[in-house]
C-alpha cells in the first residue's frame, strides 16, 4: 500500500491566484487585492479580543476594526502585491503604492483620534502594527516574514489591541485567546501555503493513491478542496463566532 503524487506541469488551464480572486479588471483586481475573506477572518479576532472586556465600548472598537482594516485590509496586502506580485493583478506599481499609502493614512488618521480621545499609549500600539505589517510584507526579516510571523500579527496582536482598546490593559484570558488566534493563524497558513502552490505554480496536477483494492486518483479540483474547503469553512465560523459574541454584547 502507498501513495504516489504525480505533478503535470504546463497541462491544464491557469487558475485564479486565490479562491476567491477575480482578476482581470480594474474592479476585480481591487477586489481581490482586499483578500476579504481573510481580511474579514482577521478583523473577527479584534472583536474576539474587545468582547472580553468587561464593558464594551461600540465606538472604540468601530475605531480598531478601522485602524485595522486600513492597515492589514488595505495597505498591507497593497505592498505585498507591489513587492512581489503573488496576485498577478494588473494594477502599476504607483497605483499600489497609492493605495498602500492611504490605508496607512487611514490608519493613521484613526490613531490620531485615538490618541487625543483615548490615551497616548495608542500611538505604541500602532508603531508596532506598523512594524509587524512592513516588516512581514516586505520581508525585512525572516523573523517577521514567517509562518510564526504572519500568526501573530495576523492572529494573536489584533486580539491583544481588540481588548486593550477596551480595557486599557491586559489580562492572562485575552493573552491566552491571543494564543488561541495565533495558532489559528498557523492552521490557515498551513491550509493556504500548499493551496497557492498549487493554484499558482502548477497548471495540471494530480495526486493517485495506490491501495490494495485498487488506485483512486484525484485531480487537481479536488487536490485545492482538501486545502480550500476547511479555509472556508474556518472563516465563515469566525466571522460567525465574532457576530454572535457581539450580539451577546448588544
Amino acid at each position: 500500500m502507498g501513495a504516489s503524487v504525480v505533478i503535470l506541469k504546463g497541462r491544464g488551464s491557469r487558475l485564479q491566484p486565490s479562491f476567491y480572486a477575480r482578476t482581470g479588471s480594474v474592479t476585480g483586481d481591487l477586489l481581490t487585492l482586499l483578500h476579504a475573506p481573510y481580511t474579514a477572518w482577521h478583523l473577527s479576532y479584534v472583536i474576539f479580543g474587545a468582547t472580553m472586556a468587561s464593558e464594551l465600548g461600540w465606538l472604540r472598537l468601530c475605531g480598531t476594526l478601522a485602524a485595522f482594516f486600513f492597515g492589514t485590509g488595505v495597505a498591507a496586502h497593497a505592498l505585498d502585491e507591489w513587492h512581489s506580485r503573488p496576485l498577478g493583478t494588473g494594477l502599476s506599481d504607483r497605483a499600489l503604492l497609492t493605495i498602500s499609502g492611504v490605508g496607512i493614512a487611514g490608519a493613521g488618521v484613526v490613531t490620531a483620534f485615538g490618541v487625543v480621545w483615548l490615551s497616548p499609549w495608542i500611538v505604541a500600539w500602532a508603531a508596532v502594527g506598523l512594524l509587524l505589517m512592513v516588516g512581514y510584507t516586505l520581508e525585512w526579516h525572516r523573523l517577521l516574514h514567517s509562518d510564526v510571523g504572519f500568526a501573530f500579527a495576523w492572529g494573536g496582536f489584533p486580539v491583544i489591541v481588540g481588548y486593550w482598546a477596551q480595557a486599557e490593559g491586559l489580562a492572562a484570558a485575552p493573552l491566552l485567546l491571543a494564543a488561541a488566534a495565533t495558532l489559528l493563524s498557523l492552521a490557515q497558513r498551513a491550509l493556504s501555503t500548499p493551496a497557492r502552490h498549487v493554484r499558482r505554480e502548477w497548471h495540471g496536477a494530480r495526486a493517485v493513491f495506490e491501495g490494495d483494492s485498487g488506485d483512486e486518483t484525484w485531480d487537481r479540483v479536488r487536490l485545492l478542496a482538501t486545502w480550500e474547503l476547511p479555509l472556508k469553512l474556518l472563516g465563515a465560523a469566525m466571522v460567525t463566532l465574532a457576530a454572535s459574541l457581539l450580539a451577546m454584547r448588544a
